[in-house]
């Protein structure tokens, strides 16, 4: 069975020992047919299924998170994933034929997907159950075994995960290290065969230095300045409700929430009437009172968006509660661009609404930033539409929506430079997980001279390649 209990192994030599017996089983060969996959897929899908009472326990714990955002954000997430995998591994993990050159007459070509390893994935806070299982998912069906590191800040939440996994799958397979971020330096320094770590790009960059010093691939899931966008030709109501949609939950501790407002100037009055309503309309007068409302996951993280409140004018919100670690939907204006406020990455329920009138004057404000991982636009132009897109980089987003493309296996999520390195979900997240080796098996019926020195076929080889 799976054991992560306390040892009287030294901690380097006790991770060392788990990634010993994770290479030694890989190595056996067991991971790598579709068959062994989807029965682990399988028993992952059960195990979710029987432990979600004691999942949804531990994120009403951690993060304050309703049944309905516990469910539809991170457990039906991870579900869903499950069943792409299950119904799709299969076609994802067969040999694909490739086209052969005329300069390799007689050969036939192929790419085999094959699993990198033994992988360690480093999970988040804020969606602990979501983006620690779904890289997992990942993983199995690429055929890997798996080390799996919680967030310690998630604390009920990676109890109940190590139970569940401990009850799941056998440790050489895959296992569940928890403790603090001594646990995952020492971690770092095993020679893994790929890493996957999903938070912040301050602890991206550790992450990538140590991969780097054994050349380990890395997948990185990171975070920024995530526009939103509402153009004056918008439908302000809609645009209203899905900005606080997205904002708000998980009190804004997501990787994807919008974290400033772009609004033209000539809609900005009505759009902020229309966030007020759509707050109250979810949350009550009151928000801080609503047993819903989520929570910032420790004193540490309250404080800091506490200091972001001095950086503006409060025009709605700005109420908090220490004791239970809330702060009221807020809205800020007459932010500078150089506060941290529009520096940081807020991770809370406080957004910055900024006024613009020419697309230039947009665009020039966005560019203040790092490529975001995601970008929101609410416009019927689709002129406007067009023109953000292809002048903005960013890792994903919506026309006219928040967040719901992270809720599909059929689209990659990830980002672009500082917020992050490769992608995942459904068949993006397999290939994540997977070398692709290039096949090329040659003829030994005919043998053609051209290539050999001192052939004499330099004028064929000039029409061959060319």
């Amino acid at each position: 069975m799976n054991d992560t209990a306390k040892t009287s192994l030294p901690l380097a030599e006790y991770i060392e020992s788990i990634v010993i017996k994770q290479k030694r089983y890989y190595l056996t060969g067991q991971t790598r047919s579709v068959e062994f996959r989807r029965e682990q897929l399988s028993r992952l899908r059960g195990a979710v299924k029987r432990f979600e009472p004691m999942l949804m326990e531990a994120l009403k714990q951690d993060l304050n998170k309703s049944e309905l955002e516990a469910y539809t954000t991170e457990i039906g997430i991870v579900l869903e994933e499950l069943s792409s995998a299950l119904r799709r591994v299969r076609r994802w993990a067969k040999p694909k034929r490739a086209p052969t050159p005329m300069t390799h007459l007689g050969a036939s070509s192929r790419i085999v997907p094959e699993p990198y390893g033994t992988t360690l994935v480093i999970g988040p806070w804020n969606y602990p159950v979501n983006l620690m299982l779904v890289p997992v998912v990942s993983a199995i069906a690429a055929g890997n075994t798996v080390v799996m590191k919680p967030s310690e800040l998630a604390t009920a939440t990676t109890r109940a995960l190590a139970e569940m996994i401990r009850e799941t799958f056998p440790p050489e397979y895959v296992t569940v290290v928890e403790g603090e971020a001594s646990v995952s330096t020492e971690l770092l320094k095993q020679p893994f065969d790929h890493l996957f770590f999903t938070g912040s790009p301050a602890v991206g960059r550790i992450v990538m230095e140590a991969a780097a010093k054994q050349l380990i691939p890395v997948t990185l899931e990171l975070g920024g300045k995530s526009p939103c966008i509402v153009h004056k030709d918008a439908g302000i109501a809609l645009a209203a409700k899905r900005l606080v949609f997205g904002k708000l939950t998980n009190a804004g501790q997501t990787c994807v929430a919008p974290d400033y407002l772009l609004v033209h100037k000539e809609i900005k009055p009505r759009l902020l009437q229309e966030i007020v309503r759509a707050v109250e309309a979810f949350y009550g007068k009151e928000p801080i009172r609503d047993e819903d409302y989520g929570r910032i996951v420790n004193e540490r993280h309250y404080r800091r968006l506490i200091g972001y409140l001095e950086d503006g004018r409060i025009v709605y919100g700005g109420q908090t509660d220490e004791a239970k670690l809330k702060i009221s939907p807020t809205l800020l204006e007459g932010v500078a661009l150089d506060s941290k406020v529009m520096r940081d990455e807020i991770f809370g329920p406080i957004l910055p609404v900024i006024e613009y009138e020419t697309t230039e004057e947009l665009l020039a404000i966005i560019r203040e930033n790092p490529k975001p991982l995601a970008l929101y636009i609410f416009s019927e132009s689709s002129a406007f539409q067009r023109r953000i897109i292809q002048e903005v980089p960013f890792g994903g987003g919506c026309i006219n929506d928040t967040l719901m493309h992270v809720g599909t296996s059929r689209l990659p999520f990830g980002g672009v430079g500082p917020s992050g390195i490769g992608s995942y979900h459904g068949e993006f997240g397999f290939k994540a997980f997977s070398h692709y080796k290039s096949i090329l098996k040659q003829t030994s019926l005919i043998d053609f001279p051209f290539r050999y020195p001192k052939s004499g076929w330099l004028s064929v080889i000039r029409k061959l390649l060319r």
